[in-house]
């Protein structure tokens, strides 16, 4: 925690064996996206758009306890799934500019983050660059150059939403998992009360069904026709 607070990221290695990211690209490949659909519109993107209605592949990601224990302390109790992204990049893509994740949420910085990132790495091609301490700086972009990093495969790499990052030219190909958490206060970026819906959402822990919405922020954001929204799983 004392790392994450000073330098706005941690990379936590090994949470997936060499044989689980090999079965987890197996399950993921045949539901990638045409390049081209990526907002960047690059030829050397590909996508997995709604992700948990297509594959169960990433379902043990989302609330892998090493993680959820950093999120615990990070974000107030009953935190949301915010967007759960799963893009291959392909060699020779370009840079995408450096960038914040909570920009979408007009609040003044500096200030605590309201959202985290947590990028899972199945290849050895994942790179990023970095800005560290930069989750604590006030508005502005970057003036100096970021520090490169290049998590290894089987780790998560947790992002505070106020961390300056960016993603340098790629020289080979890599696949990352990114599950995005927020607030519970806030609206997610993906409506997962429509995409997947309820048939998936019974397939899922009920950890992560809270985090896709179905449950309840005190005294009660996010109510059902009055009444707890877990009650449409009885």
């Amino acid at each position: 925690m004392s790392a994450l607070h000073r330098d706005g990221y941690l990379v936590l290695p090994d949470l997936l064996d060499p044989g689980e990211c090999r079965r987890i690209r197996t399950e993921l490949t045949p539901v990638l996206g045409p390049a081209g659909r990526d907002p960047f519109r690059s030829r050397h993107i590909r996508r997995v758009y709604g992700v948990l209605h297509n594959t169960r592949a990433a379902d043990p990601l989302i609330d892998h306890p090493r993680v959820l224990a950093l999120l615990d302390r990070l974000l107030l109790p009953n935190y949301l799934l915010s967007q759960l992204e799963v893009v291959e990049v392909g060699a020779g893509a370009p840079a995408r500019p450096p960038g914040y994740d909570d920009r979408p949420y007009p609040l003044p910085r500096p200030r605590p983050a309201l959202s985290i990132a947590a990028l899972w790495a199945l290849d050895a091609g994942t790179a990023l660059t970095v800005w560290p301490g930069s989750h604590r700086w006030p508005a502005g972009d970057p003036t100096a150059s970021g520090v490169p990093l290049t998590p290894p495969p089987g780790s998560c790499t947790i992002l505070l939403g106020t961390l300056w990052h960016a993603r340098p030219p790629q020289p080979s190909t890599s696949l990352t998992i990114t599950a995005h958490y927020c607030e519970p206060w806030l609206r997610t970026r993906e409506a997962f009360a429509l995409s997947p819906g309820r048939h998936v959402a019974r397939q899922l822990s009920n950890r992560a069904r809270r985090m896709l919405g179905y449950s309840i922020h005190p005294p009660d954001l996010g109510l059902v026709d009055g009444v707890h929204p877990y009650r449409l799983f009885s």
